[in-house]
């Protein structure tokens, strides 16, 4: 049976991480607010920007970016995080990345990976998968214009034919308590509209100036705020998974208070309780 001590000190261990749970899991909540915040104002820019994409490209109108190819090779962007503890948010993208992986290698498709996050890239780095760049500390606002420097350069691989699909695996959010793994088609763009099953707009539009040069303006645009979109998704949804897995440590670590309290009183209460016995004992003895 562990001494008084020892029940002590686990005690106070356990108190210190308790802090540090809670700690964690205010600052997540705060974060997850702010993207929260992020993802509810940018809707309705993404949502009326897509719909007039959607136009664009409807009926007979194409573009560059929709042709359909024989599969060589392709690049996978990956969305996960720089830090731990936040569940099982990075082992899913990972068992995400490991299948797609899978099913593109027996199709015999060269893949190329672009991770945003320390810990894909770490797996990534330790299997010895092809990793074409990395990206740390993305969130935000502040992620913004290196993901349109990612897209604008997948674009021009796509259109030298130098790639022929590119897909993304990221965390949609949905709520705090909802986020789905999501691996979804970027390029090319009728992959994309047919995965989301959307029908022609019905509004007329009066293009100026003409179709091809919104087309060529906006499309780019569009895949942008596509990419940066997927980045707040993730952010959000890996605050939202911190923050419940630091609440299920807290929880966890108060039963165990509780718990040890109730051995260290019972242990204390049968330390007296010797001692007593022990001076009763010697008393009578020397009677």
């Amino acid at each position: 049976m562990a001494t008084l001590r020892e029940i002590k000190g686990r005690l106070v261990s356990i108190q210190s991480t308790r802090k540090i749970t809670s700690a964690m899991k205010m600052v997540s909540s705060s974060k997850l607010h702010k993207a929260q915040s992020v993802l509810r104002n940018m809707f309705p820019y993404a949502k009326a920007l897509q719909s007039i994409m959607d136009s664009l490209v409807s009926g007979e109108f194409g573009s560059p970016l929709s042709e359909q190819r024989k599969l060589q090779k392709v690049a996978i962007i990956v969305f996960a995080s720089d830090n731990a503890l936040c569940g099982t948010f990075n082992a899913n993208i990972i068992r995400e990345l490991e299948k797609t992986m899978a099913a593109f290698s027996d199709r015999k498709v060269e893949t190329t990976l672009y991770t945003i996050g320390k810990k894909v890239y770490d797996f990534a780095h330790r299997e010895g998968l092809s990793v074409s760049r990395n990206y740390l500390k993305l969130s935000g606002a502040s992620g913004y214009d290196p993901l349109a420097a990612l897209a604008e350069e997948l674009i021009g691989l796509f259109e030298k034919r130098e790639i022929d699909r590119v897909d993304l695996i990221y965390h949609r959010f949905k709520s705090v308590g909802k986020q789905y793994l999501v691996c979804e088609p970027f390029l090319p763009l009728a992959s994309f509209a047919e995965e989301r099953e959307m029908t022609p707009p019905a509004t007329d539009y009066i293009f100026e100036p003409d179709r091809t040069a919104l087309t060529a303006a906006l499309i780019p645009q569009t895949l942008k705020l596509q990419l940066y979109t997927a980045l707040l998704h993730s952010n959000a949804s890996e605050h939202a998974i911190r923050m419940v897995a630091m609440q299920t440590a807290t929880d966890n670590a108060d039963e165990l208070i509780d718990d040890l309290t109730l051995v260290y009183n019972k242990s204390r209460q049968q330390a007296i309780t010797s001692e007593l016995l022990d001076i009763v004992g010697g008393t009578i003895q020397e009677r």
